[in-house]
């Protein structure tokens, strides 16, 4: 099989966004959930640590609000919808992992995506300013697809590859992410593409995850982001 494109997580995954990603979420609870702020901020929000367990644990974003943060439904929605507006006026710098910069421009023959739980206006910021847009054929984030339609479903899958592919079909794809969630997102999005494509798994652990305990196990695993061109040369 030769490799057709490469599509990307975002968090935890191309970039380390935890301390962004913890300041904004305390502004959001300030505005639609008040009374989980101060000395009722959640735990997983008062360490680094912390907020991985909860990130790696939680299926998806809304599972993370309402099981680990404590908001109701209501409350989660209304922190959705205040996502994007902080996310591009945050800040908080946000730093591409070691590696990952060298091996996209490695890699830049291939196309990538991105399909990920954040904003895309906000994906789009980070990536130009780290000069790798040149990479990226389409970027899906959160407010792309409907709510019901996040990954692990593989709708952001299809609507990444179809900005970038005029025809879907009969291709050999990578999705990378740092969430046994992002497993279960290949394996939808390649029986959702069918028998004459394949999409394979890999798991990058340099971010703190540890596959080796999932359910879902990835088809390969990256210690470090240049790891991904050793896998890369068997799809040559």
């Amino acid at each position: 099989m030769k490799l057709d494109a490469i599509l990307w997580d975002y968090d935890g995954t191309l970039v380390n966004s935890v301390p962004k990603n913890i300041d904004i979420t305390k502004k959001i609870l300030s505005i639609v959930a008040p009374h989980l702020t101060e000395n009722n901020l959640p735990i997983y929000l008062q360490s680094e640590s912390a907020y991985h367990e909860a990130n790696h644990s939680a299926k998806n974003w809304q599972e993370l609000y309402q099981k680990f943060y404590g908001l109701t439904e209501n409350e989660t929605l209304a922190a959705g919808n205040l996502w994007t507006e902080h996310q591009v006026n945050n800040s908080t710098p946000v730093e591409l992992y070691s590696g990952i910069k060298y091996v996209i421009e490695y890699l830049s023959s291939l196309p990538h995506g991105i399909c990920s739980q954040n904003s895309s206006l906000n994906i789009w910021k980070v990536i130009k300013e780290a000069n790798l847009h040149h990479a990226f054929k389409s970027v899906i984030g959160y407010t792309d697809v409907a709510n019901n339609a996040q990954k692990p479903c593989a709708d952001s899958g299809i609507k990444c590859l179809s900005e970038i592919f005029d025809d879907i079909s009969n291709k050999t794809v990578f999705y990378i992410g740092d969430h046994e969630a992002d497993v279960q997102f290949a394996r939808n999005l390649d029986e959702k593409l069918g028998s004459n494509s394949t999409v394979l798994s890999v798991a990058v652990t340099y971010s703190g995850s540890t596959p080796e305990n999932w359910h879902h196990q990835p088809d390969y695993m990256l210690n470090h982001p240049e790891n991904l061109l050793e896998i890369c040369n068997l799809y040559d």
